[in-house]
């Protein structure tokens, strides 16, 4: 292992042990359990007809067996996630949740789905409460079933199929199959979560499958490994013939519920009546201007939609009024303000009323914008009122960035950004069936009211979706799609892809090269400037306008594709295991 992963660990490691002894907040930067692993060479690809790029060249290659053998892009990304969930368990699985974009040439239309998790019915909006009525403490939370939520991914995947597959439903958990019965080998960056990630193996299951006895006590089996998955080739063979039934309401269905009761480190309230009543849901994606463009996310509860919207509606309005002069200031500046907004106001639309159309209102967006100097930063951004806005007060939550993003565009040029999580790294760390459950209601505020009694939009409630910053992209120049993008990496995920489109389209910087070059991330008073990616001339020049600079490693796994006439461009992210194939 180089010593930059090394180093990286470290940091995780004492990260960590700090955040088990303090309110967490989604902004703290010390919260980053899926540790950075390195930068690899860049990767970019160019294709034809066809083109997927995904977390790990297993996932890509089952992508690229369903296109070749004329499958959608909704069938590649059901492939390749049902892989994902086995060679990358740290980032996502079908015992998680996700949200999905999807352009139909077809029919010309783009659409969004929600595979949330939900909120099992019988908690309440202290759940993350202590007797004492203050917030629970990380690894209290996190931890075991108390918070696992109603998985979402297999609704989704299923959903979306019926209405957008070609291929037989069973077809697409083949190579996954395959996979977990022939076994994998344990990459670099598992090998080295395993490593690190503190209170990881609690339950036997997991013991069983990462670890070995060794003379100085439990150690994770060793990079190169071949590790077999028989429990969860029978679990998708089960999903294959039994579709989503067999999962929600099914032998696995009563694995899930009582696996979350029992789990011995902290217990939690998911019921077999929450499973069965756990439905996907088929959205109207949120879209704004950028430039000639329209840039197109997941509403809410996805705050990354409306969030990465409202940071290049800010970037957009200031340009054209004064240019592009450090333009890593006014993407600071807008971020900032954006994340002012987002932890307000976003919640579960069902459940609170969010001003969705009036946070990325383009005349709301130019106002906001007149707040930014180029000259000093702004401190301690307060929220708007957005057209539409009710009194809200800002959330306090996680959002861990363990999670996964694929991008997919299938010989027919219909088009998949999919972005999937289990939460913190290793989810609950309950394992059922082969995968793990998703500890996603952390991303629930712990703390249901201000001091004043105001709600919070992101409190705990019964049923309710938590809020996420996944950010499944697609932007559409007039009728047809030229980029779709996405990325993990918890609350950062919004400014890793708001810079990722700027840098695409405002500067036209080749899809691979504005993906390698480095993250900026601003969600509060102090900037996170990716080390080493920037010239020494930036951070003072930063620092000169009142900028409180952090220099750290970024854990980005940006994956896009470019549709230009001539063809397919791809790019993988450098600092993740990702593969690009197409034909």
């Amino acid at each position: 292992m180089n010593g930059r992963i090394k180093s990286s660990l470290r940091a995780l490691s004492v990260s960590a042990l700090l955040c088990a002894s303090v309110p967490a907040l989604a902004s703290d930067p010390l919260i980053v359990p899926e540790a950075a692993s390195g930068f690899s060479e860049r990767k970019a690809a160019r294709y034809a007809s066809a083109m997927a790029v995904t977390a790990n060249p297993h996932a890509s290659n089952a992508a690229l067996q369903m296109l070749q053998r004329g499958g959608s892009a909704v069938d590649a990304a059901i492939a390749a996630q049902l892989v994902l969930g086995l060679v990358e368990p740290q980032s996502s699985g079908i015992g998680g949740g996700a949200f999905m974009l999807h352009w139909s040439a077809r029919d010309k239309a783009l659409t969004a789905w929600d595979g949330r998790e939900t909120a099992p019915a019988g908690i309440g909006e202290n759940h993350f409460l202590t007797e004492e009525g203050k917030p629970m403490n990380f690894f209290d939370a996190v931890v075991g079933g108390h918070a696992v939520g109603v998985p979402g991914v297999i609704a989704m995947l299923e959903t979306s199929h019926r209405k957008y597959g070609k291929l037989d439903w069973a077809t697409l958990f083949k190579p996954a199959i395959a996979l977990a019965e022939e076994g994998f080998a344990i990459s670099e960056r598992l090998y080295a979560l395993l490593s690190r990630m503190p209170r990881l193996a609690v339950n036997p299951e997991i013991r069983q499958y990462f670890f070995i006895e060794a003379e100085d006590g439990l150690q994770p089996k060793p990079e190169g490994t071949i590790l077999t998955n028989p429990a969860y080739a029978s679990t998708l063979r089960r999903i294959a013939k039994g579709g989503s039934e067999e999962f929600y309401r099914g032998e696995l269905a009563k694995q899930i519920v009582t696996a979350v009761a029992n789990d011995p480190n902290r217990s939690g309230a998911l019921s077999l009546a929450d499973m069965s009543s756990y439905r996907a849901q088929q959205l109207t994606p949120i879209c704004a201007p950028f430039m000639t463009y329209s840039v197109c996310g997941a509403p809410p509860p996805s705050s990354g939609g409306t969030t990465v919207l409202a940071i290049l509606g800010m970037l957009d309005a200031y340009t054209r009024e004064h240019g592009t002069r450090l333009w890593q200031h006014t993407f600071i500046e807008a971020s900032k303000l954006a994340f002012a907004d987002r932890n307000t106001y976003i919640g579960d639309p069902a459940f609170v009323d969010v001003p969705v159309k009036g946070l990325v209102d383009r005349g709301y967006l130019a106002q906001k914008a007149r707040q930014i100097s180029g000259n000093r930063a702004i401190r301690d951004p307060n929220p708007g009122i957005p057209p539409g806005a009710a009194e809200r007060q800002p959330s306090r939550s996680l959002e861990l960035p363990s999670t996964t993003h694929l991008s997919i565009v299938d010989a027919s040029g219909n088009a998949v950004s999919l972005t999937s999580s289990i939460e913190t790294a290793f989810g609950s760390r309950i394992m059922v069936g082969g995968f793990l459950l998703n500890n996603q209601l952390t991303d629930f505020s712990f703390a249901p009211r201000d001091e004043r009694g105001v709600a919070i939009a992101n409190r705990v409630e019964g049923g309710k979706r938590p809020r996420s910053s996944m950010a499944p992209t697609i932007v559409m120049e007039g009728s047809r799609p030229v980029l779709i993008t996405g990325s993990p990496g918890g609350a950062r995920i919004i400014d890793y892809v708001a810079l990722n489109i700027y840098r695409v389209l405002a500067e036209n910087t080749p899809v691979a090269d504005a993906i390698a070059d480095g993250n900026i991330v601003a969600m509060g008073n102090t900037v996170e400037l990716e080390i080493n990616r920037f010239d020494d001339e930036l951070k003072p020049r930063l620092e000169k306008r009142g900028h409180r600079i952090d220099l750290r490693d970024q854990t980005s796994g940006l994956h896009a594709i470019r549709i230009r006439p001539e063809g397919l461009e791809g790019g993988a992210d450098p600092r993740r295991e990702g593969a690009i194939r197409g034909y």
